[in-house]
């Protein structure tokens, strides 16, 4: 059966090149995860923050060494793009920011980030979540991004509206963290926002 649409963004537009390098054009670089960034990312880890609103721990250096192995591979495989948020100076480790459920057919794709704790406060999250929303909408071509976060996360709550991700509504009960049901605010930016 024949689609009625062409794909919003056709397939191996990812695949075909290299993971870019973005930088935000005001102290931060969004690069590829390297091995050697396990270590710290093994120790932001540790951060009880993260641990309220992340269903992810890290018990080793080990396994952060798959995580980045997996992030890697899913580039490749058009699932998930993942960048370290560094310190365009120093390459110094601030964060993560990432395009996860890549639907290019459809043109979707929903961003996520965390930031380690000394970088809090210092606008990165936001800085980053803007570059990689503009290279996402304008130059891949992608048409909608989402952008989910517990309700009682208010710092995400403050990313996403400073971002221009629209708040669209709650999506109630709808992520189990540690302490338990949370609802979710989604929010979203489409393409000419």
């Amino acid at each position: 059966m024949p689609d009625l649409t062409s794909p919003v963004v056709p397939a191996g537009t990812l695949a075909r090149t290299s993971q870019p390098t973005l930088p935000t054009g005001d102290g931060l670089l969004l690069r590829p995860w390297r091995a050697e960034d396990a270590p710290a990312v093994h120790e932001i880890f540790q951060d009880p923050v993260l641990h309220q609103w992340h269903v992810r721990a890290s018990d080793s250096v080990a396994e952060v060494d798959g995580w980045i192995e997996e992030w890697r591979k899913a580039w490749a495989e058009e699932r998930t793009a993942q960048w370290a948020v560094a310190d365009a100076g120093t390459d110094r480790l601030l964060g993560r920011v990432a395009l996860r459920e890549i639907q290019l057919g459809e043109g979707t794709a929903e961003v996520a980030y965390w930031t380690a704790a000394a970088a809090r406060g210092q606008g990165v999250a936001a800085r980053a979540t803007t570059t990689l929303a503009r290279w996402a909408l304008d130059d891949i071509g992608l048409h909608r991004l989402e952008l989910l976060h517990a309700v009682a996360n208010t710092a995400s709550c403050h990313v996403a509206t400073k971002t221009g991700f629209a708040l669209e509504g709650t999506k109630r009960s709808a992520f189990l963290a540690p302490d338990g049901w949370h609802d979710m605010h989604l929010h979203a930016r489409v393409k000419g926002d």
